[in-house]
């Protein structure tokens, strides 16, 4: 059986207030082609279909005409929930829903749900374990969430025919090795969690993983974060996007291979003086790549006036700006100068924005902030 995997659409999500449904078509359309062209009898979505609990209608007509266009062209949906999702939204009409062969488990019931497809060399089980708080059963930590769980689901799995776990936890290697994280996920414990170790899943032959937003391969056997389709932040950047195509051939002869998914608009970095990139001929090099998302962090000493207005007139997509500075002799020095001196909070402050600004503070700003650095004093 050949199936798609992929993961952490967010559909609906906006970086910097600036709403990525169009890309989120577009990468969408990219993926119901590939699905097309690799002719695979399932996608897989592995949670975090929705950015917020309660997505927007434009997302959700969204949504809904990407799984209608693979409904219609029967190919099954199996989908889990994501800390990100509302699982009693993603599931309404799910029993009406699985007779057109679109499967969506949004919450843990007595038992996981079970999808099984056939295939000429036998049965597939799809096992379905959506994204639960461990609290919710009963558990301290997702580990035991996870074992909780499992629990839930005969035991052990029908080794005659193949096993797949679907699910939406943060997963890490049999000793404890995380993912490779983007800055957006750097707290997670990806979400404010603790890892689940892979050597959990040792009995299945393929697990589907979301969470994570870097495609990568945890633990020794065969669990995979498939990532995002799209790059959701900066910290991204370098990172090619795709999605896994799994091929289960007899039990154990499985193959997995990446097929990669080209944006409407990439999101990069771009560094530099603010005249070097406004330069004609660096912005002739980067073609429709001036359309892109931006973020630009600007080497320029000096102030500048209106500098996002400037990049804007010729990258009419830069989302961010950074300045520059080289901090790290100008911080030890303003360390060296307070080792073993006692100087009121308004006094430090100056000394800081001296150091920030290269000139001291003038009368008027100094007056504010010892006017506010004592009434924090008094309430303390």
């Amino acid at each position: 059986m050949k199936f798609l995997h992929t993961a952490d659409l967010h559909i609906g999500k906006k970086i910097y207030e600036q709403s990525l449904l169009e890309d989120q078509a577009y990468i969408l359309d990219r993926i119901y082609e590939t699905a097309l062209a690799e002719q695979v009898e399932a996608v897989v979505i592995a949670g975090d279909i929705y950015d917020r609990a309660i997505p927007s209608a434009e997302a959700v007509a969204l949504l809904d005409e990407f799984l209608t266009k693979l409904i219609e062209k029967r190919i099954p949906v199996i989908a889990v929930s994501g800390n990100h999702d509302s699982p009693e939204r993603v599931s309404f009409a799910g029993r009406i829903l699985e007779k057109q062969g679109l499967y969506i488990a949004g919450s843990t019931g007595e038992t996981l749900k079970t999808v099984t497809l056939e295939d000429s060399c036998g049965t597939v089980a799809f096992v379905c374990m959506p994204f639960v708080r461990p609290a919710v059963v009963g558990a301290a930590t997702s580990a035991q969430a996870v074992e909780e769980l499992l629990g839930r689901h005969p035991m052990p799995l029908d080794m005659h025919r193949r096993n797949v776990l679907v699910t939406h936890f943060f997963v890490v290697g049999e000793k404890g090795e995380e993912p490779e994280l983007s800055e957006s996920e750097s707290d997670t414990q990806a979400g404010g969690l603790d890892g689940v170790p892979a050597s959990l899943f040792q009995c299945f032959d393929y697990v589907a993983l979301g969470h994570i937003h870097k495609p990568q391969h945890m633990g020794k056997g065969h669990a995979y974060y498939a990532g995002s389709p799209l790059k959701y932040s900066f910290s991204e950047a370098r990172w090619d996007k795709s999605v896994n195509i799994v091929e289960l051939g007899e039990p154990g002869d499985i193959t997995v291979r990446k097929v990669p998914l080209t944006p409407l608009r990439d999101m990069r970095i771009i560094r530099g003086r603010l005249a070097e990139l406004m330069e004609p001929d660096r912005v002739a090099s980067e073609g429709e790549g001036v359309k892109d998302y931006f973020q630009a962090v600007l080497t320029d000493t000096e102030e500048l006036i209106d500098p996002m207005g400037t990049l804007r007139s010729v990258y009419p997509n830069v989302l961010c700006i950074e300045m520059e500075k080289n901090m790290d002799s100008q911080t030890q020095e303003y360390t060296s100068r307070l080792a073993g001196q006692r100087k009121s909070t308004a006094r430090l402050f100056g000394d800081f924005y001296e150091m920030l600004k290269g000139e001291p503070m003038d009368e008027k700003r100094r007056e504010i902030v010892e006017e506010t650095a004592g009434e924090a004093a008094a309430e303390e």
